[in-house]
């Protein structure tokens, strides 16, 4: 029995080859109906038993070629034979063995061989027995209808196999398209992160150094107050363009492997420190905080900065403290300071120890000094503190 193609393919292609079976059904219910037909010709007529006997044969070949094709064939052939042997109109049981040959030849089968084993039964029927009406006319049509039966199942196949060789290339042809502008795309996206490292990069880099120049060359003088605070407030606007360019060159380097709203989120900063504490909270450590954001303006890689460090510490406390953990964050004479504390834990140590992101507290470090801020850690009394303090504008705390 024929199997069901999957069918992914769309409406405009038929029935027929979206579902290979329908045709086969078809098939086996032309010859039901003919044997049905043939059957009830019988009983009216009232025709003796051999005939009878021979019409069932030919109905039983064609119900066992359903699951067995080649000895269904077999008998349906031979019960054509037997009919024309008693002196009968062969015509039912010769339609049946057609259908049959047609539906073995359309699954599969040896084409050649199965209309050959057809052929060589209607032939020597006629050749040998005779009984055909309207003599040699009929039986050259028998043997053609044969052929023809024959002929057709395998054409139907073909055909049917060529449509889906064609829609499976089709298909693969679109497969390939789509992973060539996949690979161009990821191609010109880390065109796009080179040219964002080695030119931005580079010239926001001399930008910021030309500015730390002409701030150092700047006589001393109220006069000087006001370009001061210009090339230090545009210092500061380099760092935060150097920062986005960062997110930007790792977004363009992840390109696919981004979570969704990736390229949208905007960076960690002061207003996002809630939200940290509370993404602590629900994974089980017990938090307490105190978090004053400053009204004024804060430089946004000092806010980005204190973030992180916020981040790092709690990390540290959730993986190695011991209860629960202070958070402090406010504004304090013109800087913003940050403490983070907890109850030291059995693997709890020093600077150099490593933890959370894997920048640890020596990246820790790093990352305050790069915002001109200054840190100190100490464990005392039991108590391990993480306190860091900024400038607002981003300015060297000394």
């Amino acid at each position: 029995m024929a199997t069901t193609h999957d069918d992914r393919r769309g409406t405009t292609t038929p029935l027929w080859i979206r579902r290979p079976e329908v045709l086969n059904l078809v098939a086996y219910a032309l010859a039901a109906l003919v044997f049905t037909g043939q059957l009830v010709a019988l009983v009216l007529r009232g025709s003796d038993w051999p005939t009878t006997l021979s019409v069932l044969l030919g109905g039983g070949g064609a119900a066992f070629s359903w699951w067995k094709p080649w000895p269904g064939l077999a008998v349906t052939g031979a019960a054509s034979f037997a009919v024309t042997a008693v002196g009968r109109d062969p015509l039912s049981v010769w339609m049946l063995a057609v259908l049959v040959l047609f539906s073995a030849t359309y699954r599969g089968k040896q084409p050649l061989a199965a209309t050959a084993l057809v052929a060589a039964f209607f032939l020597g029927a006629f050749m040998t027995l005779g009984g055909f009406r309207g003599g040699a006319v009929v039986g050259a049509a028998a043997l053609f209808s044969a052929i023809a039966g024959g002929a057709t199942g395998v054409a139907l196949r073909i055909h049917r196999d060529q449509w889906w060789m064609l829609e499976e290339r089709a298909e693969s042809a679109i497969a390939t398209r789509e992973i060539e502008a996949t690979r161009r795309v990821t191609e010109e996206r880390l065109r796009i992160a080179r040219d964002l490292h080695d030119v931005i990069g580079h010239q926001v880099a001399m930008l910021s150094m030309h500015l730390g120049i002409a701030e150092i060359g700047l006589p001393e003088g109220a006069g000087s107050d006001a370009s001061r605070q210009a090339l230090d407030s545009a210092r500061s606007a380099a760092r935060t363009v150097v920062l986005e360019t960062q997110r930007i060159l790792a977004l363009l380097r992840r390109g696919d492997d981004a979570p969704d709203g990736e390229a949208l989120r905007p960076i960690p900063a002061l207003n996002g420190l809630e939200g940290l504490v509370a993404s602590f909270e629900s994974i089980g450590l017990d938090v307490h905080p105190s978090i004053d954001i400053p009204a004024v303006f804060v430089e946004p890689g000092v806010g980005m900065t204190v973030y992180r460090v916020v981040q790092e510490a709690l990390t540290n406390a959730y993986r190695h403290g011991e209860g629960a953990a202070t958070v402090d964050v406010r504004e304090q004479d013109g800087s913003i300071c940050v403490t983070v504390e907890n109850r030291v834990g059995r693997a709890q140590g020093g600077p150099g120890s490593g933890s959370g992101s894997g920048l640890g507290l020596v990246g820790m470090r790093e990352r305050v000094e790069s915002s001109s801020g200054r840190l100190t850690i100490d464990s005392d009394g039991g108590r391990f503190r993480v306190r860091a303090e900024f400038s607002l504008q981003g300015a060297v705390v000394r």
